[in-house]
């Protein structure tokens, strides 16, 4: 600063000697332009300078922070990004699981299906056969019945016609030669 009031100083004694027009250097100007500028900076330096400092340091300060908090989002958006993922991949995972054991059970329950419906086909099957093998017997049965019924009625027929005696002595000739002869 002295340095500036020395050459402040030099340049005032060097326009005295020159008296000159309107570009020339003059010393009182440049005296008093110094003066004011320093007094300037003295003041702002009491009044200015720490707010302005302070400002400058709390813009600092927020910038900082404001970098800190989108590292700190970046960070916390990466690792629920991983978590997502690994969140889905669990649930891609379960549901493959869950048609994996659906398809099982739906083997299952066609399995047990077609083995119930065998033997409830075998069953209606063995039925069928019964209730067939009963009425042929009964149907059998009522033949025989019949035919017993028909001889008998062909049987009483013949008898009540009138058979000659030469008929009758050759009908019981014939079922004596008939007779197994022991």
């Amino acid at each position: 600063m002295l340095a500036m009031f020395n050459l402040a100083f030099i340049a005032l004694i060097e326009a005295e000697e020159h008296k000159g027009g309107l570009l020339d250097v003059n010393p009182g100007l440049i005296f008093w332009t110094v003066i004011t500028f320093l007094i300037l900076l003295f003041i702002l330096k009491k009044v200015a300078w720490k707010p302005i400092i302070g400002a400058l340091d709390e813009r600092e300060n927020f910038i900082k922070d404001s970098m800190q908090r989108a590292e700190a989002a970046k960070n916390e958006a990466e690792r629920l990004l991983e978590e997502n993922k690994a969140n889905l991949a669990r649930a891609e995972e379960d549901a493959q699981k869950v048609i994996a054991q659906g398809r099982e059970f739906a083997e299952k329950l066609k399995a047990q299906i077609l083995s119930e419906s065998k033997t409830e086909a075998q069953k209606m099957i063995e039925n069928a056969s019964a209730e067939i093998k009963r009425k042929n017997v009964e149907a059998f049965e009522s033949l025989k019945a019949e035919v017993a019924m028909i001889a008998v009625q062909a049987a009483e027929k013949i008898l009540r016609e009138n058979l000659d005696k030469e008929k009758q002595n050759n009908l019981v000739n014939k079922f004596i030669d008939e007779l197994p002869k022991n």
